[in-house]
């Protein structure tokens, strides 16, 4: 069922982001869910093969000799498997000796005697023999989705036998996947026969000169064959297995398992979809039924009286919202929490001099306040001139600093994962995290329940915020970043409309003409979108030499066709990439016209809490994967321009940080000093591991070692490397040797943050923003690798996006400090860009480079690029 699994989907479509392939895995737990949706089992086991021996191939040493060899993607996938089957609380069951089919035919016994109806699911036709008034078979037809039920009467129609009588027809017709031949000329119509006729195969066997014709010959010459794969097809109904069907009966699953696991495969929808099939919505908590009925704050004196009583401890706060004017939100209502008691207050109803109170409680840093998505709550609360303030807690950042790699951060999952309430999850808004509600009276209740789950669960997360040394980083870079990046939001980026036309316009020429290229070279027309009409005209037509296989023929994916291109020049490859290229690029520029606002400017949305690393996310639109390395692309950022009543675009970013991080944290004195002194990082590297002067290093070798040195720091093996490079792995080996033995306190570094993370269970930024890898002791070698990946990733990724993030907050206090009124728009990466007002660029140019340049203290200096321009492609630098 695995090997259908990874058959059925699309091998490409489903990796994690370190590189582990999961589409049997997703598969596999995919269909082992909808059978227990669709036939409610009492008891599930799961049945593999072990990769020893077992009696038949120690019978017949060719026995499953021949088979294709296993793809390389399905490595490491059934071990993934059992991993989720223990985390379910579902047996994997093996016996040395033994196949899976024995476990499932003993099973099936066990389960008729002790008066079950017992279902078995397996792609392996010998299971028809199982096949009871009691047992029947669910066998798949088609990939994992349809999966009929197979009794008596469906084989008995479709093999003209009985299901106990099915191993002697498939002794007699043989069985190719088990590499066990059968009578030669005699198929399941001519076995069937015979089988009906005598009686069963011991019938045949005792009747063998009745049987005439070439047919008999055939039989008669072949009998040992016969007599040998009944044996071994014949699937055993007895063994002494290592589980009771006791030990099957179905559980909940083990739902912290499940996130960690999931958060690691990347399994979004189907943990939904697992947690949706068992009902893991627990019941609510005593406490979280018992919320207080709110007060209304409707009078000054109100918000004054409650904020007096109550507001010595910490309050839960908690906007309630509506639909705006185009698709925006707006918040209605605010709700708190404090110790015993909850309020709500109608901001659309509340007069003047009670919304001053409001106003002014809201803002106050006298009263401690937690809010989940703050960043969020913040911009809404501006909406109506109100400065949110005082703000010691945003428990969707505090649970993401606790668990980095999930990857759900919503109120309604952080609460029912820490304190097993369920909240009802209304659908997202545009901001991401607040639930879209509506406003009125009607609206105090959920919007105070909402504030006194985010109240218990700053108070529950706390402590472990603390434990985890992740207290600075919240109150110290997180908290205050959400007001930067609040500001720079709504502030947006002017965008030059008519460049954004024309640029619309000519990559849909540029479309159109590379499809009336591609056409010409192949002499028709063809769907060039359209995989399956591609293969057709590159691999029988063109007869082009084959891509990698797929399911659904040969891959056509970009990486496959650009070595196809270079490999063989054809004229139709070289249209159909620049038709792609095109595509994507007009995609990009589609979805960036539908983003302007009305004030003409763009209006991205920040994520603190997607990447794991601790890097930002752009969201609504993207723009930190606007296209640079083009000329094409490069163009696109030529329509991000200066706005109107500013003087230049500024752009600020770090020079090959990472690399600089990676010098810092090994300490290797060669790549300190060099940075040191100024030189060209990647040709003192490749002067070092060519053996060659600095001004020898050729641009090939410059790039080779550049690739090397950003991949290491990602965990890129030698394999990696020359698929990189395209060069030989011996070469990529060598490459990467000569490079250790240069710079031997890297290779050390390397090695040692993956022995102490093994230690503490986590790896640490230069800040100490900790990623917990519990893989890394896992005795699963794929969990286990891709946890050594994230081990070597996480510290250097997550030291440049502390650096760039302690950055925005230094730039935006020099901002502030010296009353300028230019202001920063977009952070990509490493990469700042500034709207500088008139006559304030050399003050903004030096304090940029100031507050860069000091955002950390390292061995080697940060060094800082600046450039202006009208546009963004003119700041570039």
């Amino acid at each position: 069922m695995a090997f259908r699994a990874f058959y059925a989907l699309p091998v490409e479509n489903f990796s994690t982001d370190t590189g582990q392939h999961t589409n049997a895995v997703y598969g596999f737990v995919s269909m082992l869910l909808t059978m227990i949706r669709q036939q409610k089992p009492t008891h599930v086991g799961v049945a593999f093969d072990l990769d020893t021996p077992t009696f038949r191939s120690e019978a017949y040493t060719e026995y499953k000799a021949g088979r294709n060899k296993t793809p390389e993607e399905f490595f490491g996938q059934i071990d993934l498997i059992q991993k989720v089957m223990e985390a379910m609380n579902i047996p994997s069951i093996t016996l040395d000796g033994y196949e899976a089919d024995d476990i499932i035919a003993t099973l099936a016994a066990r389960g008729e005697n002790a008066g079950w109806d017992v279902l078995v699911v397996s792609g392996d036709r010998d299971a028809f023999q199982l096949i009871t008034d009691k047992t029947t078979v669910l066998y798949p037809k088609k990939g994992v989705s349809d999966i009929p039920p197979m009794d008596g009467d469906a084989v008995e129609a479709k093999y003209f036998v009985r299901p106990e009588r099915y191993s002697d027809l498939a002794a007699l017709v043989g069985e190719t996947a088990d590499n066990l031949p059968g009578v030669p000329g005699v198929g399941p119509k001519t076995a069937a026969k015979w089988i009906n006729q005598y009686g069963g195969l011991e019938g045949i066997l005792e009747n063998l000169d009745a049987i005439k014709g070439k047919v008999g010959d055939s039989l008669r010459e072949n009998v040992d064959n016969v007599k040998r794969n009944r044996e071994l097809n014949h699937l055993l109904r007895e063994l002494e297995l290592p589980v009771t069907l006791k030990a099957l009966e179905l559980d909940h699953p083990n739902r912290e398992a499940i996130e960690e696991l999931f958060d690691a495969l990347q399994f979004n929808t189907l943990r939904k979809r697992l947690f949706d099939l068992f009902g893991e919505e627990e019941a609510e908590t005593e406490d979280a039924a018992d919320v207080p009925e709110p007060t209304l704050l409707t009078t000054p004196e109100s918000v004054e009286a409650w904020f007096g009583d109550h507001g010595a401890h910490t309050i839960g706060v908690h906007l309630a919202t509506a639909p705006a004017a185009g698709g925006a939100l707006d918040a209605v209502g605010v709700a708190f929490a404090s110790e015993g008691a909850t309020a709500y207050a109608d901001l659309e109803q509340s007069d003047a001099a009670t919304a001053t109170a409001l106003a002014k409680v809201l803002h106050s840093a006298d009263y401690k306040k937690a809010l989940h998505d703050f960043k969020a709550g913040y911009k809404l609360l501006l909406e109506r001139g109100i400065e949110l303030g005082g703000v010691v807690d945003d428990t969707m950042v505090s649970a993401y600093l606790i668990q980095p790699d999930r990857r759900s951060h919503e109120l309604a999952d952080i609460a029912q994962y820490h304190l097993r309430i369920a909240l009802d999850a209304a659908p997202a808004s545009a901001e991401g995290q607040l639930p879209l509600e509506l406003g009125g009276a009607h609206a105090a209740a959920p919007a105070a329940r909402a504030a006194h789950v985010v109240r218990e669960l700053s108070l529950y997360l706390a402590g472990q915020v603390v434990e985890r040394g992740a207290g600075t980083l919240l109150r110290g870079m997180e908290i205050p970043l959400s007001v930067v990046l609040a500001h720079m939001e709504r502030t947006g980026i002017a965008i030059d409309t008519g460049k954004l036309d024309t640029l619309l316009s000519d990559f849909t020429k540029t479309i159109d003409g590379a499809t009336s290229e591609a056409y010409a070279a192949i002499g028709h027309e063809v769907n060039l979108g359209s995989p399956k009409q591609l293969q057709v005209v590159l691999f029988e037509e063109l007869e082009l030499p084959k891509t990698k296989k797929i399911k659904t023929g040969y891959t056509t994916d970009a990486d496959s066709l650009a070595d196809l291109l270079e490999k063989t020049r054809h004229p139709f490859l070289a249209s159909l990439m620049a038709y792609r290229d095109a595509t994507k690029l007009r995609q990009t520029v589609e979805g960036l016209r539908k983003s302007v606002a009305d004030d003409g400017r763009i209006h991205t949305t920040y994520a603190q809490t997607v990447a794991a690393t601790g890097r930002l996310s752009s969201l609504n639109p993207n723009l930190q994967n606007i296209p640079v390395r083009s000329e094409e692309g490069r163009r696109i950022r030529e329509v991000f321009v200066v706005g109107e009543g500013y003087e230049t675009l500024l752009t600020a970013d770090y020079s090959q940080i990472e690399m600089r991080i990676m010098a810092h944290l090994s300490g290797d004195e060669a790549l300190i000093q060099a940075f040191r002194d100024g030189e060209d990082l990647h040709r003192f590297v490749g002067a070092q591991v060519f053996g060659v002067e600095p001004e020898d290093v050729t641009p090939q070798m410059r790039s080779k070692v550049k690739a090397m040195s950003y991949g290491l720091a990602y965990g890129l093996s030698s394999f990696g490397l020359s698929k990189q490079l395209n060069i030989p792995v011996d070469e990529a080996r060598t490459l990467m040797k000569n490079y250790f033995t240069r710079f031997g306190a890297v290779r050390d570094y390397l090695r040692s943050v993956v022995d102490q993370a093994r230690i503490d269970g986590f790896t640490s930024t230069i800040e100490g923003r900790r990623r917990y890898l519990p893989d890394l002791s896992s005795d699963n070698r794929q969990l286990r690798d891709m946890a050594e990946r994230a081990a070597l990733n996480a510290p250097i990724q997550g030291s440049a996006a502390d650096i760039i993030k302690r950055a925005m907050l230094g730039v935006d206090e020099g901002l502030r400090e010296q009353g300028l009124q230019s202001r920063m728009l977009l952070q990509v990466h490493d990469e700042l860009v500034l709207e500088v007002a008139p006559g304030e660029l050399a003050a903004v140019d030096a304090m940029v480079r100031e507050w860069m340049g000091s955002a950390a203290e390292l061995t080697v200096p940060l060094d800082v690029s600046v450039g202006t321009g009208a546009n963004w492609h003119a700041a570039g630098h």
